[in-house]
């Protein structure tokens, strides 16, 4: 149909568009991991992320701490939006495409509310039986529970100069 100049016009309204939700998680939740990799996801996040629940999710081992990212498949999507942008034929981009992609799994909630964890990121991530899963703004770290409790407790970075430092600054970004 032309009107308006516009061969497809017709078209414009029919195309569905993406929905994305923005995802704020709340919470940091202790759970266990059964023999066979499964673990139950906590309720509270399950109610949380109840518009993406059926999307799946992505599960990777983090950049700068011994634990795993798990990523609503949407908030996979923007990631991998950002990443894309960069120039695969600089060597230190595809090196960090291939580091950043190292293990990524994609992974479901079933249907009795577990989500099964690859056998490779349990042992990435030192994981035995006592886990905390813990918000992360739009994702969910999951860790060993004695790892956690050692990263959190870890006296090495004062918390308070940290905070000054990350968001002390006037600036909306946070960089001085």
């Amino acid at each position: 149909m032309v009107k308006g100049g516009k061969l497809f016009h017709i078209f414009e309204s029919c195309t569905p568009k993406p929905i994305f939700f923005v995802i704020n998680l709340i919470g940091t939740y202790e759970c266990k991991i059964d023999a066979k990799g499964r673990l139950m996801m906590p309720s509270a996040f399950k109610k949380q992320l109840a518009p993406v629940l059926q999307n799946g999710f992505v599960l990777k081992r983090a950049v700068f701490q011994p634990c795993l990212e798990l990523y609503p498949m949407a908030e996979w999507d923007l990631m991998m939006q950002k990443v894309n942008k960069l120039n695969r034929f600089k060597k230190k981009n595809n090196d960090f495409i291939r580091r950043f992609t190292a293990g990524v799994k994609v992974v479901e909630v079933d249907s009795a509310g577990r989500l099964l964890v690859p056998k490779d990121l349990i042992g990435f991530a030192g994981i035995s039986k006592d886990l905390v899963l813990s918000s992360a703004i739009n994702i969910i770290e999951v860790w060993d529970k004695e790892r956690y409790e050692k990263a959190i407790d870890d006296a090495s970075v004062d918390f308070a100069d940290l905070a000054e430092e990350v968001m002390g600054n006037d600036d909306e970004d946070g960089i001085s």
